[in-house]
């Protein structure tokens, strides 16, 4: 089983798969896990049986048959893992390593998908990478004039190939048919966000259906299901339905990030000069009530230098810490937070262009502030936009 791990908005650089780097592939390392060996002996003990009831004479050397079934197999999966990979550079993607584990294997890239094309591409050719081999495999098997250790090793691959193309075409996240549905969503709706949670429930769906295939199917031929059988499509099944819950998850998380507005998301805002005193500050409040601004006494106090340039915000709790008695002698400096220099935000901003900002700019401070065409209008304050991206 062979899956994508597309990122799909520029992010630091992630954290690699621990593993065995054999090599490099599209400028990205190609990781051997440590699950893999694993994958490996389950694999050849699986196999084996097959071997030795067609090739009974061989002996002990019926395990590295079978071993060698398995590298055969992994090598399928790795040219499957280099076509997502070289698609993906294609199409202006920054891969970050191809990995080989105990599911198969997985390609992560960077970058964000630019549009639907770009997803249904990276997602087609991988599938159709093991349905080629599997072509190949089965024509020199057809043209193998005896059965023999290589002829049986051709047959496997042309099976085994055959299997991975198609299972990886069902229409279900995070399975690259997944990514297809996706993308013809995305391509029908013109939000990506809508096929990804389509196809993360169509995953679920592919989820459940793996392990009934596994209990009925037997039942309606007359037999009993094979518990061993049953036991790999629960495991399966449960990774895909893994899969499909994480991608409904980042569905909704990207249509939260789009309906992202630093206007929407900020607290409108009063300013006061640097060198004022707190009850000067405290009064612009209360003259903006008098003059009918909305919500005026849960505006933020903005401190503004020469050209209404913000400098920094008072401190609620700082504020209420000073007595009334010292607020006539105590200035705004004192009770402020400074804003990091480059930080402010045009209202207009939204999206993934306000995140990246935000990640580019704000230096980690927790308030921003909100100038549009050189006037403070607002504060912005992150956590509200982490709690929105989440929506909680």
């Amino acid at each position: 089983m062979t899956t994508s791990e597309p990122a799909s908005t520029p992010a630091p650089a992630p954290e690699r798969s621990k593993g065995i780097v054999i090599g490099r592939v599209a400028g990205a390392p190609v990781i051997v896990t440590r699950s893999w060996f694993l994958a490996a002996i389950v694999l050849t003990l699986l196999f084996l049986p097959t071997v030795q009831g067609l090739a009974p004479h061989l002996g002990a050397g019926a395990y590295l048959v079978a071993f060698v079934f398995v590298l055969l197999l992994f090598g399928s999966v790795f040219l499957h893992e280099a076509a997502h990979a070289l698609v993906a550079r294609a199409r202006g993607q920054n891969v970050t390593e191809l990995a080989i584990t105990i599911w198969g294997g997985h390609t992560a890239y960077t970058g964000g998908l630019g549009k639907p094309l770009d997803g249904f591409l990276v997602a087609v050719v991988g599938p159709l990478t093991n349905l080629a081999l599997a072509g190949g495999f089965w024509v020199a098997f057809q043209a193998s004039p005896v059965m023999n250790v290589p002829t049986l090793l051709l047959w496997a691959g042309a099976v085994s190939n055959a299997f991975v193309g198609v299972f990886n075409l069902l229409p279900g996240l995070p399975l690259d048919g997944g990514q297809i549905l996706e993308s013809l969503v995305w391509a029908a709706t013109g939000k990506r966000s809508r096929g990804t949670i389509a196809a993360g429930w169509v995953g679920r769906v592919v989820a459940v259906g793996v392990l009934l295939w596994a209990l009925v199917v037997p039942l309606v031929l007359g037999t009993r299901p094979d518990i061993t059988t049953v036991l790999w499509s629960a495991l399966i099944g449960a990774f895909l339905w893994a899969g499909a819950g994480a991608a409904i998850t980042n569905g909704r998380r990207r249509e939260a990030v789009a309906a992202l507005s630093a206007a929407g998301l900020a607290v409108p805002a009063l300013t006061v000069s640097l060198g004022a005193t707190l009850t000067e500050a405290l009064s612009a409040r209360t003259a903006a009530a008098a003059g009918g601004v909305p919500d005026a006494a849960a505006r933020r106090l903005v401190v503004v230098g020469q050209g209404g340039v913000p400098i920094a915000v008072l401190d609620d709790d700082a504020v209420a810490a000073v007595p009334a008695a010292a607020q006539h002698t105590t200035y705004v400096d004192a009770v402020a937070v400074p804003f990091v220099q480059g930080s402010e935000v045009d209202p207009r901003m939204s999206g993934t262009d306000l995140l990246n900002h935000l990640a580019a700019r704000s230096g980690g401070a927790r308030l921003v502030p909100v100038v549009e065409q050189g006037r403070v209008t607002g504060v912005l304050d992150i956590a509200d936009v982490a709690r929105a991206v989440r929506g909680t």
